[in-house]
């Protein structure tokens, strides 16, 4: 092991306390909490090369624990568990969203779809793109444009689609 490694894995376990701390503030759990430390430090020995020396190893894995608490508590709200109280005890996923579309909700996206559509097309792009589930970087990379340039555009695109259909 080379002594870099060594200083990582000991500046990191230090951080013990710092990410307990941190991880009970975004789960208001003890077990969860103990799960997002864990999985923290997994994150952070998995990418270690990713770390750049003489930056700020706490900063790092914060941004690890908090981007994973975010991804974590994105993929459970869209999900949720049902038990079968059958002998077999089968486990479902099931969404909580209802698949049928309402009067209201067909002609509200109808609504919108038609303000999008009407955004020009360095606006409308990028904004389905995120819409569709494409990331800032994938969509950057897609339109060759700076992931800033990216970010204005779809904010600017949420904010005259808020107008638009204020005004209507």
């Amino acid at each position: 092991m080379k002594t870099d490694d060594i200083k990582f894995d000991r500046e990191l376990t230090s951080l013990q306390p710092n990410l307990k701390y941190f991880a009970n503030t975004l789960t208001q759990n003890e077990e969860d909490a103990n799960d997002l430390v864990q999985e923290t430090y997994l994150k952070a020995l998995t990418y270690r090369d990713k770390f750049q020396a003489n930056t700020n190893l706490k900063a790092w894995t914060y941004t690890i624990m908090k981007n994973t608490f975010i991804n974590n508590y994105r993929r459970n709200s869209k999900v949720s568990m049902v038990v079968d109280n059958t002998a077999d005890l089968f486990f479902l996923n099931s969404s909580n969203r209802s698949e049928e579309a309402t009067p209201e909700s067909t002609l509200s996206h109808k609504e919108v779809s038609k303000v999008v559509d009407s955004l020009q097309d360095e606006h409308r792009i990028p904004f389905k793109m995120h819409h569709e589930g494409f990331k800032y970087k994938e969509i950057a990379e897609h339109l060759d444009l700076s992931i800033g340039t990216v970010k204005s555009r779809i904010f600017f695109s949420r904010k005259k689609l808020i107008k638009a259909l204020k005004d209507s």
